[in-house]
């Protein structure tokens, strides 16, 4: 046991030098088999302390500030951080501070500052009570500035804390459950919208109803687009940016004929087992959005973006990345939404969505829309489904969503949507 749990903070330790030293985000580690070596459950541990490492980055730096006279390595520090983050969380400070001396002793290059990381975490393990003192760690400068003038300090604050708290899982089922009552997942609450949520899931897989295709794991938010689109059956219908594919399999399931289209076939061997698991069916189409031919009676555009929404389960993405990458992916969402509009029927319907809490991304995107087409509208009508609240609707008729909405039932991720109704 001690041996898979040293394994697990090792390989933690190794993920925050990729995403703090390297600026890689975790999934594009785990993709290419950062955790391949360990069991299940240990891989499922390093994912974990990594996450709450970088949820409690800001923490856990300001306690170990006082006890370090100049930084230390990378490596040793993200041991440090990681020592700290589990200290203040009540594990045994025995095991943490062992293992992770352990740790650093087998190192060619930082073997010396084995006393260092024994004697800081000592003194960390003697008073984490000060760890509840520290305000709720802030977002960075480069993504906190623009949130705060697009939805003020009040505001950001609260997301920041929904955040912190990190994210529970949330799961669809292939078939709308009652309700009064959820589908046989031990634990799960029905959420206003229609989907499930787990509090404590542990590893997926060995959920009720997984093998048997019952459900997929999507988080409530990113849930609503598909709802949104109200796909009915036989209807032809573009996923347009499907990977990994959630919202292929709503779309599927309600009896609509789906194009799956991604231009990464990694991406879409997802998409592939997903339908394979659920069995939905749906065409798998590997290529560029923007150089797709064909009609269709609706499509759902979750276009690339900045992700800023998914940041209570992504907490790397504001330490991998810097903002530099927006301008490029606001133009390139422009493009997508502007060749998408060509490929729907007359009278057809698109929803344009992005897990982004950037205006720019969303609102302002609908807006300029609007004006480049005068056979679009807004369909404020689409929005009038079970549990999104009135307050969510924006004035150009649009969905804002926000981690810090729903905090009694444990937040839910960013996004903007909207229906836009294509002239007959």
């Amino acid at each position: 046991m001690a041996d898979t749990a040293t394994a697990a903070r090792q390989s933690a330790i190794y993920l925050l030098d990729q995403v703090l030293g390297e600026g890689r985000l975790m999934s594009e580690c785990l993709a290419a088999g950062a955790l391949d070596r360990l069991d299940p459950p240990d891989r499922a541990r390093a994912q974990r302390l990594a996450l709450q490492t970088l949820r409690g980055l800001e923490r856990a730096d300001r306690l170990l500030k006082p006890h370090l006279r100049k930084a230390p390595p990378l490596s040793v520090l993200n041991a440090l951080r990681l020592g700290t983050v589990e200290l203040c969380q009540g594990e045994a400070a025995h095991g943490v501070v062992n293992a992770l001396v352990g740790i650093v002793s087998k190192s060619r290059r930082h073997a010396q500052l084995k006393g260092l990381v024994n004697a800081v975490l000592r003194k960390i393990a003697a008073k984490p009570e000060d760890w509840d003192r520290l305000r709720v760690p802030r977002l960075p400068k480069w993504l906190r500035a623009p949130l705060v003038q697009a939805w003020g300090t009040q505001a950001v604050a609260a997301m920041e804390a929904a955040h912190f708290a990190g994210a529970p899982l949330d799961l669809t089922p292939k078939t709308r459950p009652a309700s009064d009552a959820a589908p046989d997942v031990p634990g799960a609450a029905l959420l206003p919208t229609g989907s499930l949520r787990l509090q404590d899931a542990g590893q997926v897989s060995t959920l009720p109803g997984y093998s048997e295709g019952d459900w997929w794991v999507q988080d409530a938010a990113a849930a609503m687009p598909a709802r949104i689109l109200d796909p009915q059956p036989q209807e032809t219908i573009l996923d347009m940016c499907a990977a990994p594919g959630g919202k292929t399999l709503q779309l599927a399931a309600a009896g609509a004929r789906v194009t799956a289209l991604d231009i990464s076939s990694g991406r879409l061997a997802r998409v592939a087992e997903n339908l394979a698991r659920t069995g939905l069916t749906a065409e798998v189409a590997e290529g560029d959005a923007l150089e797709h031919a064909g009609t269709y009676d609706a499509i759902l555009l979750d276009a690339p973006c900045s992700a800023t929404g998914t940041i209570r389960r992504h907490p790397d993405l504001p330490h991998a990345k810097d903002g530099s990458e927006f301008g490029a992916l606001i133009e390139l969402q422009t493009r997508m939404l502007a060749h998408a509009w060509t490929l729907l029927k007359p009278g057809g319907r698109m929803v344009y969505c992005t897990c982004s809490l950037l205006p720019d991304e969303g609102e302002v995107q609908i807006e300029e829309a609007l004006g480049m087409f005068p056979d679009m509208s807004v369909d404020r009508a689409a929005l009038d489904r079970p549990g999104i609240g009135p307050a969510w609707i924006t004035q150009e008729g649009g969905l804002r969503l926000r981690p810090d909405y729903w905090p009694d039932l444990g937040g839910m991720d960013g996004f903007y949507i909207a229906c836009l109704r294509k002239a007959a």
